[in-house]
């Protein structure tokens, strides 16, 4: 995969995972989010496709606002928590360990994500906007280094959860596609 495909795929795919399908910062890539499946040669097309369809018919449901939240936000107990060190941390909690040390990297990286809302960086969504961040300066480096130290070692456990969710059909629909993202790079 091209490095221009692998930036697109994980702003778009970053940017539905962290912001509600009805955000202003969304809507408008909604159509480039149920072509994805013709952006690039995925490990199974078919498979993509299929999710892509899926991703057609939930877009407009009337629920897909109220599942982000359920999903995304904490109302409730979250099914499929979305921050990193849920899943790495002994704790199993919010602004641990490992998001201290992702927040690190990203400043060694010249980063900073300011969302303008004190939360952690590790949030998967966010994670992937950064990977496209650091494609973009053309430092490779640590764009690897962010997949492999900071997010492909929790990410399966979290999209496997995300594709188990009782909530959303489009969630489980984005979890598979952005699980097959992860594959190429």
């Amino acid at each position: 995969m091209d490095n221009l495909t692998s930036i697109t795929l994980a702003k778009l795919l970053g940017a539905f995972f962290y912001y509600p399908p009805t955000s202003k910062q969304v809507t408008g890539l909604i159509d480039g989010l149920l072509q994805l499946d013709q952006l690039a040669k995925w490990p199974n097309q078919q498979l993509v496709t299929e999710q892509c369809q899926i991703l057609s018919t939930q877009v407009q449901h009337a629920e897909i606002e109220y599942q982000f939240s359920l999903l995304f936000e904490g109302q409730g107990i979250m099914s499929a928590p979305p921050w990193g060190s849920v899943y790495l941390d002994q704790e199993k909690l919010l602004m641990g360990e490992s998001q201290e040390r992702y927040r690190e990297f990203l400043q060694q990286q010249g980063l900073t994500l300011d969302t303008g809302m004190n939360e952690p960086e590790d949030q998967f969504g966010l994670m992937l906007m950064a990977y496209a961040i650091l494609l973009e300066k053309q430092q490779f480096a640590a764009a690897q280094q962010l997949m492999t130290e900071y997010l492909l070692n929790w990410s399966p456990m979290y999209l496997d959860c995300l594709k188990q969710n009782q909530v959303s059909l489009f969630y489980q629909a984005l979890a598979i596609i952005a699980e097959q993202y992860l594959q190429m790079v």
